[in-house]
């Protein structure tokens, strides 16, 4: 199976050129969800008949419709962070080499991240863009997941009250730290075995 080409981009001072792979818009992944859509979609057919399955694509229609400028404006953001961000610096504070102090920073970042997935998940892959290493974006992620003081403040301090949320968050901490030293440590060991 050939790899796909490299695309090559100049460095800020012009000097060398960084590979990058050139992403392919329809992967194995899109067709496994194309393959589960056509299946429910024959099931729920041969259940409710041909009036069934309208219903349910008229609603995901309207659902795409409203979720679609939350993941453009997403994208936006993370293509901006990107372009703005100077690589070195996040690759010095947040690179392979960055150690412990990378994984901090990626866990206090998650953890002050707002918004939710069309804002998380942009900002990561711009951060592994220009020069995060998968720990320290791992530890942002996982921060984000279980620390995020947004969900916290809005929906878990007032339901479940401040007592059970402080000792969440403290019970919390380590675990974005673990996870973004695991995942760098893994990442390396695959990444030097198969030569990725």
């Amino acid at each position: 199976m050939s790899e796909p080409p490299l695309k090559t981009e100049p460095s800020e001072n012009g000097e060398g050129a960084s590979p990058r792979r050139k992403g392919k818009p329809f992967g194995w992944s899109t067709f496994i969800i194309a393959a589960l859509v056509a299946i429910s979609a024959a099931l729920v057919w041969r259940r409710d008949g041909f009036d069934g399955v309208w219903a349910i694509l008229v609603h995901d229609v309207s659902l795409f419709g409203e979720i679609m400028p939350r993941v453009l404006a997403g994208c936006l953001l993370g293509g901006l962070i990107a372009s703005v961000l100077p690589h070195d610096k996040v690759s010095k504070s947040l690179g392979p080499e960055s150690g412990l102090k990378g994984l901090l920073i990626g866990t206090a970042f998650g953890a002050i991240l707002p918004g939710g997935p069309f804002t998380a998940y942009p900002v990561a892959s711009a951060l592994l863009a220009v020069g995060a290493d998968f720990g320290a974006t791992i530890a942002m992620v996982v921060s984000w997941t279980l620390i995020g003081y947004g969900r916290a403040v809005a929906w878990e301090m007032p339901i479940m009250g401040a007592d059970f949320t402080l000792w969440r968050i403290v019970i919390s901490l380590p675990m974005p730290i673990l996870a973004g030293a695991l995942g760098r440590f893994v990442y390396v060991r695959v990444r030097h075995r198969f030569k990725l």
